[in-house]
């Protein structure tokens, strides 16, 4: 399905993962995992997609397939930081929605990357984002669930591994139960960005909140920047870190293969 906003998606792989060593080449189904991640940016419609790596390997992997392949510096700090090396590389204009998926969302719907696009589209923000509810007291309190506010006009106020917004005399009174009435709210680790912001913000130096959170988007609001977020419209299932969650999305692939 086409979106009415034209957009690149820009796909970081790094090999070095250093809890999934070789990540990108490691099999689902049969097939590497960046393919998987390549097939899931062609079904939403972009008008380009490319894959920015650090080694040889995964350019070789792809030869073939309907998308550029850009062989990068190794030493980048983030995936922004790869991605904007892409942007310069091929000299996208200032105005080109990049949309980042990152390389290890295999199962990423295609109707999620269309909205990130649109949401910086419609907003007219340099930067967008997607959440999704959390139901569960367990995701609040896991450092590893990113959380985040927005203000009224849907913008990001601020991402935090935290619990938050803290519901004083609600966790007072029932400590083990998440309140039904507070809007919290789990983030998805996927960006839109104009080409232009792309390029300056991998430039901007990090921030203090950036690094002792751990979350190169504190960046952007760090430096003054507005990031839009809108509710994915379908579940992104977890991403793929560890050899336990290669294992579950082979279970996954299965199942959804078994049910076709």
């Amino acid at each position: 399905m086409d979106s009415p906003v034209p957009f690149v998606v820009a796909i970081p792989a790094r090999f070095g993962s250093t809890r999934l060593p070789g990540k990108p080449l490691r099999t689902l189904g049969g097939r590497p995992l960046i393919a998987h991640v390549v097939e899931r940016a062609l079904a939403a419609g972009a008008a380009q997609v490319v894959v920015a790596t650090d080694d040889g390997r995964v350019v070789d992997a792809l030869k073939g397939c309907d998308v550029l392949v850009c062989q990068t510096r190794g030493d980048h700090a983030s995936g922004s930081d790869r991605i904007a090396e892409c942007a310069t590389r091929y000299g996208w204009p200032e105005d080109t929605i990049v949309v980042n998926l990152q390389g290890d969302e295999p199962f990423a719907p295609a109707a999620g990357i269309r909205t990130v696009a649109e949401a910086l589209a419609e907003d007219g923000v340099p930067m967008a984002t997607l959440a999704a509810p959390i139901d569960t007291h367990e995701a609040l309190f896991d450092p590893n669930c990113v959380k985040l506010v927005c203000d009224n006009r849907g913008r990001a106020m601020y991402f935090s591994r935290a619990p938050m917004p803290w519901a004083r005399d609600a966790f007072a009174a029932h400590p083990g139960e998440l309140p039904a009435d507070v809007p919290f709210l789990r983030h998805i680790g996927i960006y839109a960005y104009r080409a232009g912001f792309l390029r300056r913000f991998a430039a901007l130096p990090a921030t203090p909140l950036e690094r002792v959170e751990s979350l190169e988007q504190l960046r952007a609001l760090e430096h003054g920047y507005a990031i839009a977020v809108r509710m994915t419209p379908e579940p992104f299932p977890p991403g793929v870190d560890t050899e336990a969650d290669l294992a579950r999305a082979e279970a996954q692939w299965a199942a959804q293969r078994g049910a076709m």
